[in-house]
């Protein structure tokens, strides 16, 4: 019988030099893994949900705990008129099949699924069901996490407007499809319309601007380091007197949503980084080429 070191032929090294190359191959395909993950805004039940972007997101993606912030289920729409897709579905199952193998996911109720808010404290699959609480990173900062629409004047003094505001919404989100899929057949990134016009239009501008600053106001008061919310769908992480706010964005029109990593870093990621990496960082470098010099 050969000595054991015999076996170890040049053929035999470079099968294993292969199976080595497999396995790393494999760790690329690993989902990211991140400490907490917050979405929100995510509007199940409506034709501007994009349902199967948040699924391919979701699978790409692992972490301890997964916050839902409101309005993962759009009651008002689903009201009007019934529509459910297979891929909202699976969104649910996804989130389900999550909680069951290990993940802490919370479900944070906001005014379009206001009707789970009647379930507050309770546990339902393994989802809690909070109305809000206080998250503390990785680096000892105490973050309130809520949807954020006690902060909205026009939901807490004419709910009326907001479900015309809603409306209007509703059709530009259709605009947006439309836009998009002639912009995915160009080969071009995805854009968001709706959002483009908030930041065009004035009042827009300074309501969210109101939003963000009561929502930091709201945190300093209660002595914490910083807010998470979601609601009027613009993602952003910045210092408002002192305090971190944080607004994971939405799932109709920027795509994103906010991860702690664990070292307790907080930072916004979207789709695009996630799912299709390539094609982000080469946006991300025609965006640089195209920055004309100040």
């Amino acid at each position: 019988m050969k000595p054991r070191d015999q076996f170890l032929t040049k053929e035999f090294l470079g099968a294993d030099a292969g199976n080595a190359h497999e396995t790393t191959r494999e760790k690329t395909r690993d989902p990211h893994k991140f400490r907490t993950i917050w979405i929100s805004d995510v509007h199940l039940g409506t034709t501007g949900c994009q349902a199967q972007r948040l699924l391919e997101f979701l699978r790409k993606t692992e972490s301890d705990t997964l916050y839902l912030v409101g309005d993962i289920i759009d009651g008002w729409q689903l009201k009007r008129r019934w529509y459910w897709d297979q891929s909202h579905n699976n969104v649910v199952q996804t989130v389900l099949k999550k909680a069951k193998k290990g993940t802490e996911v919370i479900f944070v109720p906001g005014n379009h699924d206001e009707a789970v808010r009647q379930f507050i404290d309770l546990d339902f699959g393994g989802i809690r069901v909070r109305d809000e609480l206080i998250h503390t990173t990785a680096q000892g900062k105490r973050m309130l996490v809520l949807h954020g629409d006690r902060f909205d004047g026009v939901i807490s003094c004419a709910k009326w407007l907001a479900y015309v505001g809603d409306n209007l919404y509703t059709v530009i989100l259709k605009w947006n499809q439309w836009l998009n899929s002639w912009r995915a057949r160009a080969g071009l990134p995805y854009w968001s319309l709706s959002q483009y016009l908030k930041l065009k239009v004035k009042n827009a501008v300074s309501y969210i601007s109101s939003f963000e600053n009561a929502l930091a106001a709201e945190a300093k008061r209660r002595g914490l380091d910083g807010v998470i919310c979601g609601h009027i769908h613009k993602p952003e992480i910045r210092e408002i007197d002192g305090i971190t706010y944080c607004n994971d964005g939405d799932w109709v029109e920027s795509l994103s949503a906010l991860v702690e990593d664990y070292a307790g870093e907080l930072r916004l990621v979207t789709w695009q980084e996630i799912v299709m990496p390539h094609q982000h960082a080469k946006h991300q470098k025609e965006e640089e080429l195209c920055v004309s010099p100040s």
